[in-house]
This record gives C-alpha cells, structure tokens and sequence, in this order.
C-alpha cells in the first residue's frame, strides 16, 4: 500500500488554497482571515482552531464541531468555484506525474492518498491535474475524518484491508510526504516513510524527523522505485 500526501508532495495550489481559506472563513465567522497558520502536515480541523485563535474569531455560538463541519462545507464550495484556477495558478511538482503512474503499476501496489485536507478539496486538486485515475480515494485518509493524521493513516489501512481482503503490515505500507509531521505520523500509524524535500523541510530536517529514506524530490523516478522496492518488498515484481 502505497499513500501519497498531496500538497507540496505532488503538487502546489498554495495561491488558490489561501483564497479558498479566506472565502470560507470570512463566510463560516463574519471575520476577514488576516493569519493563515502553517499548514505543512497538518489537518484542517488543527489549522482551522488555530486560524480562530490567530484572528481573534468568535465561535458565532456554534459547537466546535458544528463550526468545522460549516468550514468544511464552505471550503468546499470555494474550491469548486476555485475549479478552473488549479492549473492556472498551479502546478503539478516536478516528476509527479510519472512518479505516481509508475507506481501504480507495480505489481499488488494500492495506492491511495493521506493528506490533513478535507476529501471534496483533494479531489478536486487530483482530478484539476489529470492524476485523480492512479488513485483508490475510497480508501484514503483525510483531515475530514480523524485527528491526527498518524490516525487517518491506521483509518486507511483497515478500510483497504476491508475493501481488497488483505493486510496492510508496516512493512507493506508505505507512505511518500514532504514534512516533519508526516514522519512522524508514518511512525505512530505503523508505515514506512519515504520523504521528499520539495516542501519547507530541509533533508536534514527530514532525516531528523524519522525519515526511511529522504530523496530530494520526485525526478529521479528510479531511485523513488529504488526505495519503495527496498521500504516494502512485497512491492517486488
């Protein structure tokens, strides 16, 4: 099993993810979004509560829980109207592309995504870029599920051991991000992790974090096959 990050791995919609933000916020609050906190690895119920705190937002009398469920809806809707701007404003990092149609011919590779956005938004940016097919998202983990992220992560392993009759071991479990948090969310949801520097996280950083294998990012499609092949070998043809 393979699961892939999304943002700053695979691609980078930094532009269109904050004008989204702020439209939902502003909607959801009745407050303007000055400060978006760091995102890298997060989930959107962390990064949510945290823009609340930052802009001094009331609660609007509303549950926690009612209130991200209102985010989530807007964003959403921000992200559709927001449709067409993913690959103007956009764009798919290098290798990407290839990295993800390769691996997905693996033999008795699943590969899915884990990422701290909510599902509407991630497919959307999937699909915006033409790589939502190399995908189960079915099985995915999501920041619209649980909290963390290490729990999306055991979340997706019993739903696709559920789905394709099989389980998930750590060492058949492999999960590709850019950030310190994905390290270690990889550790306590039991995968081995495969770090690429394409985001804010040094290699150095990443090594630190608990990384199995750090590459400087997805271009080097044979070193990426190189590590998954060594990380997982039931992935070994």
């Amino acid at each position: 099993m393979v699961l892939w990050n999304i943002d700053l791995t695979l691609l980078d919609v930094a532009r269109v993810t904050r004008a989204a933000y702020a439209d939902a916020f502003g909607k959801v609050t009745g407050r303007p979004l000055v400060k978006l906190p760091p995102m890298a690895g997060r989930t959107e119920s962390e990064i949510f509560f945290e823009a609340l705190a930052l802009n001094a937002s009331p609660a609007a009398g509303l549950a926690g829980e009612e209130l991200l469920g209102r985010f989530a809806g807007q964003l959403a809707e921000a992200f559709r109207a927001r449709r067409g701007l993913l690959t103007e404003q956009g764009r798919l990092l290098p290798g990407a592309r290839e990295a993800v149609a390769e691996v997905s011919r693996l033999p008795g590779v699943v590969q899915t995504v884990l990422t701290g956005g909510i599902k509407p938004t991630a497919v959307e940016k999937l699909r915006a870029f033409g790589i939502d097919r190399y995908f189960d998202t079915g099985i995915g983990g999501y920041g619209s599920e649980v909290y963390p992220k290490g729990a999306m992560l055991l979340r997706a392993r019993s739903r696709a051991a559920e789905k394709y009759g099989v389980e998930f071991g750590e060492s058949a479990t492999v999960y590709i991000a850019d950030s310190t948090r994905d390290m270690e969310a990889a550790r306590f949801g039991g995968a081995r992790s495969v770090a690429v520097a394409s985001g804010r996280s040094s290699e150095a950083e990443l090594r630190d974090a608990g990384a199995d294998a750090v590459l400087p990012g997805l271009s080097d499609l044979a070193a990426l096959l190189q590590v998954i092949d060594r990380l997982a070998p039931v992935a070994r043809p």
